[in-house]
């Protein structure tokens, strides 16, 4: 293996996993990371299998993540950093015994299962010096890029309303209660931590909201529920909120609009127009001017700024997706382990973002129904 390249461990992702080969996939993309280890199951059978599925060494794969960061400690070819993509309640034991084996982290969302645990976190960053990102995976893709530097390069004037929505129908049914390992984990409180949809997609919208419009959440008024008899986490989730600069802002995340599929929407209107992206047409940007014709900026074309160009991966034209973005958030990670810098100068979402995430879950959560209250 080329020196070159950061040797990747991963925790969780074994047989039957939506989101481990995912992280595999994007990691890899680039040849610039290889998975060389992994703590795939609890159960160690799983985990060699898991490896052979992966092509890596079974002999590097472990029942436990302890075990594993042992031993990869010892090696002179061991691993550099965990991708962590197990359910949120491993989240935090992970990185934590990751980071204070001198292992960098980049982790599945949210951060951890509570605020507490974020807090906690924090600490373990700031005191061993390794790098811990998130894969927000939507920070990922070009547009949501290009549409953060419109804003901060003041296309649109002040800032003047967010409106950010994440609807989903997978849970329409009380599918957790079936063999669906997925929805299982999701509505255990116990394993998913304080929120259910909240905690899940809610997360994602918060923080591409902030990301793109450069204001950070500082009231919200939240209103959770849990549609499906039965379901013991919120399913449902309508928020309005208060930004920074006093922007008003709506969020709104659901999974049980049934017949939605994936559907990230954000808005951000200004003084003199707004923006317009859609997850599911992720290789466009709708710019609507209060007093000029609309216009669609498209993926990887010349006249996009460099934040907007720099990830493209393609020629415009091409379409590029979510693989893509996880990869580029991978790319700008390995960038910095192999230079040997920090994550400030890169779009790589950090422990900070980690932290708001779990506040605004929290502080949703404890405050549903009640009004106002700051975050």
């Amino acid at each position: 293996m080329s020196d070159n390249v950061i040797r990747m461990a991963m925790v969780g992702g074994g047989p039957g996993s939506f989101i481990g080969p995912v992280h595999r996939m994007a990691a890899e993309l680039d040849g610039r990371i290889r998975l060389v280890a992994g703590a795939f199951s609890r159960d160690e059978g799983r985990s060699k299998a898991a490896a052979r599925g992966y092509g890596i060494d079974p002999g590097r794969a472990y029942g436990d993540y302890r075990q594993m960061m042992a031993a990869e400690a010892v090696r002179p070819d061991g691993a550099q950093f965990v991708a962590i993509v197990t359910p949120n309640h491993l989240h935090f034991p992970v990185a934590k015994a990751a980071l204070e084996s001198g292992l960098h982290v980049l982790s599945d969302k949210p951060a951890t299962a509570t605020l507490e645990e974020a807090e906690s976190l924090a600490r373990v960053v700031a005191d061993t010096g390794r790098l811990y990102g998130l894969t927000y995976t939507y920070t990922g893709y070009p547009l949501v890029r290009e549409a953060r530097a419109l804003v901060r390069r003041g296309d649109l004037g002040d800032v003047r309303k967010v409106v950010v929505e994440y609807s989903q129908g997978w849970l329409s049914d009380a599918v957790e209660k079936t063999d669906n390992a997925q929805a299982a984990w999701r509505a255990d409180p116990a394993q998913s931590g304080l929120g259910g949809c909240i905690g899940d997609i809610g997360v994602h919208a918060f923080n591409v909201a902030e990301f793109v419009s450069g204001l950070g959440v500082t009231r919200l008024n939240a209103d959770l529920n849990s549609v499906v008899p039965g379901r013991r986490l919120d399913d449902d989730c309508n928020i309005l909120l208060r930004l920074g600069q006093g922007v008003p802002g709506v969020l709104v995340a659901s999974q049980v609009a049934a017949g939605d599929r994936n559907g990230l929407r954000l808005r951000v209107y200004g003084e003199k127009g707004g923006l317009d992206w859609c997850h599911e047409q992720p290789d466009v940007l709708t710019l609507n001017w209060l007093d000029r014709p609309t216009q669609v900026l498209h993926a990887a074309s010349p006249y996009l700024s460099p934040a907007g160009r720099g990830p493209a991966r393609l020629p415009t034209g091409h379409p590029e997706g979510f693989i893509e973005a996880f990869a580029n958030i991978y790319r700008d990670f390995a960038q910095a382990i192999g230079l040997g810098q920090g994550l400030s100068g890169t779009a790589v979402p950090t422990i900070h973002d980690g932290l708001r995430g779990m506040a605004f879950v929290a502080r949703a959560v404890a405050a549903n129904g009640a009004g106002w209250v700051d975050l």
